[in-house]
């Protein structure tokens, strides 16, 4: 799984680029989605990697965790 973290806004940027931040299901600074390894999202995160912090993780933490 990708762990996407949104560390900048898109403010400002290309609607192409704040519609990927949006598609990707992020809307505040600082919040975290996980999203599986698919070339979809992959394309999404390399479209707006300069706002993103991505780490790979071997699953999604339950909200326990």
């Amino acid at each position: 799984f990708f762990k996407i973290t949104l560390r900048r806004s898109p403010i400002g940027l290309p609607r192409k680029h704040r519609a990927a931040v949006k598609a990707l299901g992020l809307s505040k600074l600082s919040q975290t989605v996980y999203h599986s390894h698919t070339p979809i999202i992959a394309g999404m995160i390399l479209k707006v990697k300069e706002l993103l912090e991505v780490k790979n993780v071997k699953r999604v933490p339950t909200p326990e965790e």
